[in-house]
């Protein structure tokens, strides 16, 4: 895809055809397209539906078929094939994708900054307008912190201090919306801290604006299932970077923050195993809405493993055997996650496989024959609990054994709290997080912050023979620091763009 940082982009995020691609609504007209506060409202829902896009489909569901957890059935038909058999290459679509709708994303988020900022400064407005573009400009600078996140976390190296600055490691920073064919004007890829310092002042003024919008009474959001975002919403991004980062004190401080005094609680027991159906809890603090005349336009989680729209017996992928054993018989997350003994038909034979449906299909939202689809739940308190078990892991043992045994005490019927060194807890929350968190998108981002490799369990005893797993996938090896935990730069850019020359990602 030519041109991926300044060719005429346009704002929206539907998918359609390609679930990793966010799809245009209509093209900008650059001298008219923000002109007033319903205009600045339009490219709002723009956000929105990138945001949500971002939360399902092969947007999380790649990089998981990419790792350790799921193992291919031979009757897939090599759907996924590309990530599950680590096939990782500059010009495979689903590397190149991501990164050129992202980018028209952060394009669409400065053309709007560059309309509606002075529109905010030049007096015209009404206080209660004022007050709302002013959380309108908020949400994009969330939008585009999280876009810079997203392609840093899968296009740029595990961050380490010592790398922190160096040139040629980080993100191309797009700076204003200046379409162009002039190659010359590209930008190279920064260092790490200078896409790190981009996202902290986005976030930071995201915060100030969602601040100032609910101290003026509008708290309709700082509440479980919210449609829009919140403050909460914002530091629980906030302590996931810091997390994957390495500063772990402010990831503890926010962790802590969210948990001791946001207004959500862990779901618990059958509530916990319809959250995943009907995408409403006690823990969800994003839902982002999706109305039935829009359903057709999220990714569908579920068939990044079981391609059910197809035929309900087709199964790509399974959760590999140790997966299936780190459950306790008495863990609610077993239920809510899988079934057993489903027959699955390979080559024309039936076998009673455990699948994965943590992702069912919502009823309430289903528009249609389009099934198997559900609002994302892109933030979750249980992840707040994780990283801050995580982060005060090597500071405060306390904290830590505090935090993984009040998720687990919410997930495990009669769980009696652990009491485990530090010798022993690290593990333990690596443990939990694999458990808790398996299939959102969050693996290849841990397992190369926690700096292993890994290697995938097939031994189903006498339950799955081998010979229905995919042998190439089966015999998939990482290393600790293995390059293919980081996606390389999309060769086409690479092309395009003088200014990359000898910054693509180490092994491509």
């Amino acid at each position: 895809m030519k041109k991926i940082l300044f060719s005429i982009i346009a704002l929206g995020g539907l998918l359609t055809s390609c679930d990793m691609d966010l799809k245009p609504e209509g093209v900008i007209d650059t001298t008219s397209a923000i002109n007033t506060i319903e205009d600045c409202e339009y490219f709002r829902n723009g956000f929105y539906r990138n945001l949500r896009s971002l939360g399902c489909g092969s947007w999380i569901g790649n990089t998981e078929l990419q790792m350790d957890q799921f193992l291919g059935l031979t009757s897939n038909g090599a759907r996924g094939a590309y990530f599950s058999n680590s096939q990782i290459t500059s010009g495979y679509s689903d590397i190149t994708t991501p990164y050129a709708s992202l980018y028209s994303a952060i394009n669409g988020v400065l053309f709007f900054l560059e309309n509606a900022e002075p529109m905010l400064e030049s007096g015209s407005l009404t206080p209660e307008n004022q007050l709302r573009l002013k959380r309108y400009i908020g949400e994009a600078k969330f939008a585009r912190a999280y876009y810079y996140y997203w392609l840093m976390d899968h296009y740029c190296q595990a961050y380490s201090s010592d790398k922190g600055d160096q040139e040629g490691l980080g993100l191309s920073i797009v700076e204003r919306f200046n379409p162009t064919g002039d190659t010359s004007s590209y930008p190279g890829r920064s260092s790490m801290n200078d896409v790190l310092s981009l996202i902290d002042s986005d976030l930071t003024a995201a915060l100030d604006a969602l601040t100032e919008y609910e101290n003026a009474g509008n708290k309709e959001n700082c509440q479980p299932n919210a449609s829009y975002l919140s403050t909460w919403t914002v530091k629980a991004l906030k302590a996931r970077i810091a997390l994957a980062t390495g500063d772990n004190t402010t990831a503890a401080n926010l962790s802590k923050d969210i948990i001791e005094h946001g207004p959500y609680s862990l779901t618990t027991g059958q509530a916990y195993i319809d959250m995943w159906s009907i995408d409403e809890g006690s823990e969800l603090l994003f839902v982002p809405a999706v109305p039935k005349n829009e359903y057709s336009s999220i990714g569908s989680s579920c068939q990044t493993y079981n391609y059910w729209w197809a035929n309900t017996a087709t199964v790509d992928y399974i959760p590999a055997a140790n997966v299936l054993m780190s459950y306790a018989l008495e863990d609610i997350r077993y239920d809510a996650f899988f079934i057993d003994s489903y027959p699955a038909t390979v080559e024309g034979q039936s076998y009673g496989v455990t699948v994965f449906n943590k992702f069912p299909g919502n009823e309430s939202i289903i528009n249609g024959t389009d099934m198997y689809k559900n609002k994302p739940k892109p933030f979750r308190l249980s992840e707040q609990y994780l990283i801050l078990a995580e982060a005060t892991a090597a500071t405060d043992i306390t904290t830590a054994n505090g935090a993984l045994n009040d998720l687990r005490r919410a997930r495990i019927t009669g769980y009696a709290d652990g009491n485990y060194s530090a010798g022993q807890i690290v593990q333990e929350i690596r443990d939990e997080r694999a458990k808790e968190l398996i299939g959102e998108g969050f693996r290849m981002s841990d397992l190369r912050r926690w700096k292993v490799g890994f290697s995938r369990n097939g031994d189903y005893g006498d339950y799955i023979p081998q010979n229905i797993l995919v042998y190439a996938g089966l015999q998939v090896r990482y290393e600790a620091g293995d390059t293919r935990y980081t996606w390389p730069i999309p060769a086409d850019e690479m092309e395009i763009n003088p200014q990359l020359a000898g910054q693509q990602n180490p092994g491509y």
